[in-house]
């Protein structure tokens, strides 16, 4: 294991004990490597919305999450500054969402990442990009 391999994993496992929102909603840290992360969830008959499909925010989140955990894995304190999501069909209940994010690019305090959501059967469910920034310390 390289040494940003290893940032990369402790980033993640700082950051997973500590997100209980991730955790609420059912997501999975499938893989964490610098500037990369995979996250998964089930779709829950919670997460449905009023036409019996999973409500956007939901896939929203699990993308802003694996985002979260790409854009944090170099060590560094990143969040959201900007994102946005294009949904390309709806998740079904009982459907596992994988979310992978990539760090497109990384330069002084600025991030962008993309992610690209998919169903269980491979097929694309959105496509999200997100831009961060990291924290000033305190």
């Amino acid at each position: 294991m390289t040494e940003a391999e290893a940032v990369a994993r402790a980033s993640a496992e700082a950051m997973w004990a500590d997100d209980a929102a991730s955790r609420g909603m059912g997501m999975a840290l499938d893989a964490v490597g610098p500037g990369h992360a995979v996250l998964s969830m089930t779709i829950a008959p919670v997460m449905l919305n009023g036409l019996g499909l999973c409500h956007g925010g939901f896939i929203f989140s699990l993308a802003d999450s694996a985002m979260a955990f790409a854009s944090n894995s170099h060590g560094q304190a990143a969040v959201a500054q900007h994102c946005s999501v294009t949904f390309v069909r709806p998740g079904r209940r009982g459907e596992r969402l994988v979310a992978e994010a990539t760090e497109r690019s990384r330069h002084g305090r600025s991030g962008i990442y993309d992610v690209r959501v998919t169903g269980q059967d491979g097929t694309t469910v959105a496509e999200f990009r997100g831009h961060t920034v990291i924290m000033a310390k305190r």
